[in-house]
């Protein structure tokens, strides 16, 4: 039995059927029955957010070398791969795709080439949220738990989540994720849809806990994730998780 309180989310607007992180994807994205588009943002040499996962343009871009070597101006005359002619969007552009729209954000804020927080950067996020009318709605979500503990101390989102990585869920086991995701007071954890069962779902959420995961991209894993009752299922085929959560 699949249960209605598990949001579906676009990841990087859906990256299985359009090119990932792209306008072409967050307007696909925009007319689907969802309830979350995700997207990844880093800064640019000017600090502004570019919505890109990677912290160099070479995968995805007709550029290359770290996103945070360009002003913002270069960045955004790049073209996305397999988009026919699309530009890299900052997350201001990304955002006016779900005005009016009862899609909320949910930003991934990434670090550096480095794996180090950009200075800054989760001000600038707020600064486009409340630019667009999205605070409110929308998600902020991170792997490194200084980023999402400002985020959350910013106030006034939907929430905040703070991204595990299996090797980081399996050296801590299922108590001490609880525990250390207690201590920060994330409302949230994120974890990959492979590492998770019904054992560490239960403790989660028996400890107050919502539960997101992400990499759940074909039909055994969505059916697994939505009988586990998540609250959050990010996955890169959304109408294949929209059909099968209806």
């Amino acid at each position: 039995m699949t249960t209605p309180r598990t949001a579906i989310a676009s990841h990087r607007g859906g990256a299985f059927l359009w090119p990932e992180n792209s306008m072409t994807a967050f307007r696909a994205t925009a007319g689907l029955a969802l309830e979350q588009v995700e997207c990844d943002v880093h800064a640019s040499a000017d600090g502004d957010a570019v919505v890109m996962h990677d912290a160099t343009l070479d995968r995805t871009t007709d550029g290359s070398g770290p996103v945070a070597a360009l002003p913002t101006s270069a960045v955004a005359r790049l073209r996305v791969k397999g988009c026919a002619g699309g530009r890299v969007p900052l997350l201001a552009e990304m955002l006016g795709v779900y005005r009016g729209t009862a899609i909320a954000p949910r930003i991934e804020i990434k670090g550096d080439a480095e794996g180090r927080p950009y200075r800054g950067l989760v001000q600038r996020v707020m600064a486009a949220l409340d630019q667009a009318g999205q605070r409110r709605t929308a998600w902020v979500i991170a792997f490194d738990a200084r980023v999402a503990a400002e985020a959350q101390a910013a106030g006034g989102l939907a929430g905040v989540a703070w991204l595990m990585e299996g090797r980081t869920y399996a050296s801590l086991g299922i108590r001490g994720a609880v525990a250390v995701t207690k201590a920060y007071g994330f409302p949230e954890i994120g974890l990959p849809e492979s590492v998770l069962d019904a054992e560490g779902c239960a403790a989660f959420q028996g400890a107050g806990i919502r539960v997101s995961v992400w990499g759940a991209n074909h039909e055994a894993s969505i059916r697994r994730m939505l009988g586990l009752g998540i609250e959050c299922l990010t996955t890169d085929d959304p109408p294949l998780a929209i059909a099968l959560r209806g």
